[in-house]
């Protein structure tokens, strides 16, 4: 190297081999953006995509039948659906409006919505109001463990009852 005549320090002629301190600092910094960005893109793989599920689930299971005695027409709005026992066969009846969605209410005549006047009869059929077709039926099985079990991903026709 070469002593500076001001008596200053000497610097690295060009071509020297070497790492300086400019080029040593613009290589720290290209490495902390390029890890920066590898760990904001998985942390965004990771972290946006929700990992819990939610709704209830299509398919539930609601007691024994005994709970249910003949004759009975119970509405079950968190699930919005209405069981229904005539003798010794259950049903189960979607309580969605299939004007607009909202939560129809068991009636003296069968069903109504409060929300716009619609009105279905006691087999979910449209007899007033401005829903464009009847109530849906779901499919009602007996688990294993002798409970009734409602799916309501699997409609059935109108009419069809589980026997118990």
């Amino acid at each position: 190297m070469a002593a500076d005549p001001k008596g200053g320090h000497a610097h690295a002629p060009a071509g020297a081999s070497g790492v300086n301190r400019r080029s040593l600092l613009g290589w720290l910094s290209g490495f902390g953006l390029l890890g920066s960005a590898v760990l904001s893109a998985f942390s965004n793989l990771i972290f946006i995509k929700p990992r819990a599920t939610y709704g209830q689930p299509q398919r539930f299971s609601l007691g024994k039948p005994e709970e249910f005695p003949p004759g009975t027409r119970i509405s079950m709005d968190t699930r919005r659906v209405c069981v229904v026992r005539e003798g010794n066969k259950i049903a189960a009846i979607s309580t969605t409006c299939t004007h607009l969605g909202c939560i129809v209410g068991v009636s003296d005549t069968g069903f109504a919505c409060p929300c716009h006047g619609s009105r279905f009869d006691q087999d979910g059929n449209v007899t007033g109001g401005p829903a464009p077709k009847p109530l849906p039926w779901f499919k009602v099985t007996l688990a294993p463990n002798g409970e009734i079990e409602i799916d309501k991903d699997s409609e059935v026709d109108p009419g069809s009852y589980l026997t118990v």
